[in-house]
């Protein structure tokens, strides 16, 4: 079976669908990943085929618009009128890339933002998973990952909760629902979606959560078919080889603390590196900076901090003392498996939920979001993670507990018992001649 996996955004949007795209290849299956040309080496490194999805992340993320958009933080109406003004000019591209890339599929696997997966799939009759690595389906006990905590009464909590899903979902459709309505019809030949977001419908065939349970449990209101089948890890360290000086470096002294912010933009990096390093010298830790696509990069660097650019987490993570990071997903996972505690600094989306689940599994501080950064507070959250053995014994616990799930194979069982089963074929969400009879 030839299984096509559609996903989109920075490399941690991407690399758990290559962790799990091997997975299935070690099982048997052909897999190829549609996505950013950019991504195409390191897809094709790890063995897997590739197709290209129009559009380059980081050129986006960088650009006014892109930075723009990022800096939204938890303001609703912002972030989705600057993601629409973003994506617009891309919707009919990628479209039509992944209807190309779908020719030769026998079934599908979308990620959140790779939903013309399962449009494609709708059109040729495939069958076809959605695969998320944040919890977005509708559920009375946790916030949608793009909205504010409710910090009232349970009962008050519940009725929130599954408004801010329902309201994610008009927010995320409405703005594009005619320009893809007009790609299926001229691109795939599909009738179009009624005005109605279809992700409730998406929530009734297979849905395989890529996170873990420990992190996020699964609710008691999900559907049953629901798979959270633990984080879909590619390890790397085993063949990876560090450079001299960054060995030297680790061996020289106490465990430093990593600090990065991933794919996150950054309209003053010298300004925010060089606050980084006070906090740290105040604090009297050592640090790995990581520079990432904002190019962070201070204007003195002391010999008690190392620079890098891209190191394989699994390596590096174990080996600090703690971390400071953005909490997206993939970041997220890979500093609770390695076991040391982590601060957070969640600039948009879905990071600020991350950064709570962080804070409420006890292995983190309370996070500081990115636009309340300062020195100071910076500096606070160092010491209290570097000395708080309590917070360290529980981060150590939980990443050896994630260590011990086994993500990739639990998600190929499911699939194979899913696209085996012929329980999976893709049935479109309702359409303008349908809408009456599946509200």
């Amino acid at each position: 079976m030839r299984i096509l996996i559609v996903t989109l955004g920075s490399r941690g949007d991407i690399q758990p669908y290559v962790a799990l795209g091997k997975g299935l290849q070690a099982a048997g299956y052909a897999v190829k990943i549609a996505t950013h040309r950019p991504f195409e080496a390191f897809v094709r490194r790890h063995g897997l085929d590739f197709a290209p999805v129009a559009s380059d992340p980081r050129e986006e993320l960088l650009s006014q618009r892109g930075q723009a958009w990022v800096g939204s933080g938890q303001n609703p109406v912002r972030f989705f009128y600057r993601f629409y003004k973003l994506s617009v000019p891309y919707i009919e591209q990628m479209m039509r890339d992944v209807w190309k890339a779908a020719q030769d599929a026998d079934a599908v696997i979308a990620a959140i933002l790779g939903l013309a997966g399962l449009n494609a799939a709708e059109a040729r009759r495939l069958p076809a998973i959605f695969a998320p690595v944040q919890p977005v389906l509708r559920t009375r006990f946790y916030p949608s990952v793009a909205a504010p905590e409710c910090r009232k009464a349970a009962f008050i909590c519940r009725r929130y909760n599954l408004l801010t899903h329902i309201a994610w979902e008009y927010a995320f459709w409405l703005p594009f629902h005619r320009l893809i309505n007009r790609a299926r019809r001229d691109i795939m030949g599909l009738p179009p979606y009624s005005w109605k977001p279809p992700f409730a419908h998406i929530a009734r065939g297979p849905v395989l959560n890529g996170f873990s349970p420990l992190v996020v449990p699964p609710p008691p209101d999900w559907p049953p078919h629901v798979c959270t089948s633990g984080y879909w890890f590619l390890l790397e360290a085993d063949t990876y080889t560090p450079p001299a000086d960054l060995d030297a470096f680790l061996a020289d002294g106490p465990p430093p603390v990593y600090i990065g912010f991933g794919s996150m933009p950054d309209p003053n990096p010298e300004q925010t590196a060089n606050m980084v390093l006070d906090a740290v010298q105040r604090a009297g830790v050592r640090a790995v900076l990581a520079r990432g696509w904002a190019g962070l990069q201070p204007h003195d660097v002391p010999d008690t901090v190392f620079l890098v650019d891209e190191v394989p987490h699994d390596w590096l993570f174990p080996r600090m003392a703690a971390l400071v990071h953005h909490c997206g997903a993939g970041t997220t996972a890979a500093g609770l498996r390695a076991g040391v505690p982590t601060i957070g600094v969640p600039h948009f989306a879905d990071q600020p939920f991350w950064a709570r689940r962080i804070q409420a599994l006890g292995v983190g501080p309370r996070p500081i979001p990115r636009q309340h950064l300062t020195t100071d507070r910076l500096t606070a959250a160092l010491l209290h993670v570097v000395h708080n053995q309590t917070m360290r014994d529980a981060a150590a616990h939980l990443g050896e507990q994630i260590r011990a799930e086994d993500g990739v194979g639990r998600a190929v069982a499911y699939i194979r018992e899913q696209f085996g089963a012929g329980r999976a074929f893709w049935q479109s969400a309702p359409t303008l001649a349908t809408q009456g009879a599946d509200a």
